[in-house]
Parts: structure tokens; C-alpha cells; sequence
């Protein structure tokens, strides 16, 4: 891939992947000429990688957003650093996880799993790195369990507001109906779960905005059906 088409902000984005944090420049440089790295632009609605049509590749985002979906449910949507495509490397399945849409006009870096691999026997650092990256999704998959484990709505609506806030503000990623679905309830369930929470004066919500008003009484109603640890 030419770098000099890369931008500052580009540059800047990829110093902080965590996977390139131990390349000096010189070093990124050299990673990211290899032929074997391509850039896709990608304009809003293009499916980057689908359970059926998809590269063995590791994804960075350079700009703009991507839509994770698992059928009809949104998981979740990936900003500029994030990674995508682990579920690609190092296994034999046949088909890809989830459907990755650019919901704005997207740019992304594709690190085909060989030369991942030379990356890895090149600077251990890196490996590392992936190892804690990956041990983070294990953990991320076993909260998104224990949200589908817990009690009634308010609780399940409570434990996503305490996982995804931003100091005392949490902005929803989508609609209520794709939140009710990721918690596993209805959507007038998920109403009533946030009409009790404001109630309660534990929040207040604007739109996608969720204010956080009293955290101890969020604490609380988590620990009230809290589920057993999923073993990872």
C-alpha cells in the first residue's frame, strides 16, 4: 500500500492500534508498504465482510464506521482504530460470524493473516498485544451472556447503561427496537424498563442519551439478579 496516501489523522489513528504500538515509524512504514496490505474505501451501505464473503484478513478502520451485525441484530459499531476479521484468522471454519456494513462512508486496512504472522515472529510485542486483545473479546462475550442471563428488563437495561457509560453519559450506538433486541426483551419492555429507571431518578434519557443520575441505584439493581459467572 502506498503510506504517503495516508493521511495525518490517519497516521495518528493508526500510532494508537494497539496491535502497531511497539513499530517505530520506520518499522510501520515497512508493515504497511508490504503488498500484502490493501486499503478499501468503502461508501455507506457497501457489506465489508459477510458470514459467506469475507478475507482471511485482520481489518483496522481508518475512518468512518461499520455496522456489526448477527442477522438482524446489531452488536455493535466499530470507530476509526477498532479491528475486525479476528474471527477470520487461525481456524478453519468455513463461514464468517457477523455482516460488517460501513454506515458512513468508510476506509479500511486489510493485514491478510500472513502477514500477521510475519508481524508477529518480528516483534513479539505484537503477539502479546493480540493475546490480550482476544482475551478481552472473551470477556466482552461473556458480559454480552450475562445481560442475556439477567433478570427482567430493568436489570438487563441497567447492566448495558453501567458496561457502555462514558463518565455519566451513555449514547445509545441504535434505536430502541435494535437495543431491545440486544437485550433479549420487548420493546415495550425496554420502555418500561427506562420510564422505572427514571422514576427511580437513576436516569434520564434524551433521544440516544442516557444520563446517568445515580450510579449506586444502577449497582444496585444489578446486584439484586445478578447471574453465576460464565466460565470463559
Amino acid at each position: 500500500m502506498e503510506t504517503a496516501h495516508l493521511t495525518q489523522a490517519e497516521w495518528e489513528t493508526l500510532h494508537h492500534v494497539f496491535l502497531l504500538q511497539n513499530l517505530s515509524r520506520p518499522a510501520l512504514e515497512a508493515f504497511l508498504a508490504d503488498p500484502r496490505c490493501t486499503r478499501l474505501r468503502c461508501p455507506r451501505g457497501t457489506v465489508v465482510y459477510s458470514p459467506t464473503v469475507y478475507a482471511r484478513s485482520l481489518g483496522v478502520i481508518l475512518a468512518g464506521q461499520l455496522e456489526v451485525r448477527k442477522g438482524q441484530l446489531i452488536v455493535n459499531t466499530l470507530r476509526p482504530g477498532e479491528l475486525f476479521g479476528a474471527a477470520a484468522l487461525f481456524h478453519t471454519s468455513g463461514n464468517y460470524a457477523t455482516t460488517l456494513t460501513a454506515c458512513t462512508h468508510a476506509s479500511v486496512l486489510l493485514f491478510p493473516q500472513a502477514l500477521v504472522e510475519d508481524l508477529f515472529a518480528q516483534v513479539p510485542e505484537a503477539a502479546m498485544a493480540y493475546i490480550r486483545y482476544l482475551s478481552g473479546r472473551v470477556r466482552f462475550l461473556s458480559d454480552k451472556l450475562d445481560q442475556l442471563l439477567a433478570g427482567g428488563a430493568e436489570e438487563r437495561l441497567a447492566r448495558y447503561l453501567m458496561d457502555r457509560r462514558q463518565g455519566a453519559v451513555v449514547t445509545l450506538d441504535c434505536s430502541l427496537t435494535g437495543l431491545a433486541a440486544r437485550l433479549n426483551v420487548s420493546r415495550a419492555s425496554l420502555y418500561r424498563a427506562f420510564d422505572t429507571l427514571e422514576a427511580a431518578g437513576a436516569v434520564s434519557r434524551r433521544g440516544r442519551t442516557v444520563e446517568i443520575l445515580a450510579e449506586a441505584r444502577l449497582h444496585a439493581l444489578q446486584a439484586h439478579t445478578q447471574p453465576a459467572p460464565v466460565s470463559e
